[in-house]
């Protein structure tokens, strides 16, 4: 698969699956990948763990650093794998805003099966507690936007498959 500078996003609420599809996708296209939580600046991941959903300036450093990573895969003329939840529609535009080689991969779940897998999660600094606060943020991707759908319900295995015929089909 050519996939030239391809750079795909995985989206979606927290307990979604974004790392866990998004380090499946690397591995299987064998192209590099970062948690886009490991980009937050350290007073993001100390209010979320204290409870607080971030505000849009709190993203605001958070989305540039994405963007920066981006932008490094297309100077180095390499495609890319970044998990971020990008619930707005205005952080998907901010990421993808003149960078054409950017595909989201919208994993949908409902959010009792989130909730219940956030429930068994262990380590990490996202609470259970800010899921709805997750949901209330979250805007379904557009038609209009570069957009991969997955069901958060179906396996990982299933999932790359999806995604890799998504792509295969460009």
């Amino acid at each position: 698969m050519s996939g030239a500078l391809t750079v795909l996003v995985t989206m979606g609420v927290s307990g979604a699956g974004k790392t866990t599809l998004g380090e499946a996708l690397a591995k299987h296209l064998a192209w590099p990948f970062v948690d886009g939580d490991a980009l937050h600046p350290a007073a993001n991941v100390a209010k979320m763990a204290s409870g607080q959903p971030l505000t849009d300036a709190d993203r605001a450093p958070w989305l540039k650093a994405i963007g920066d990573w981006i932008d490094a895969r297309a100077a180095a003329g390499e495609p890319g794998v970044v998990s971020c939840s990008a619930l707005r529609r205005a952080y998907r535009d901010e990421i993808d805003q003149g960078r054409p080689q950017v595909r989201f991969v919208y994993i949908h779940g409902d959010f009792d099966l989130i909730a219940a897998r956030m429930a068994h999660r262990k380590g990490h600094f996202m609470p259970p507690s800010l899921l709805q606060s997750q949901y209330d943020t979250l805007e379904p991707p557009a038609a209009d936007e570069p957009v991969i759908t997955v069901e958060a319900a179906d396996g990982t295995e299933a999932q790359v498959a999806a995604v890799v015929e998504a792509l295969g089909a460009r």
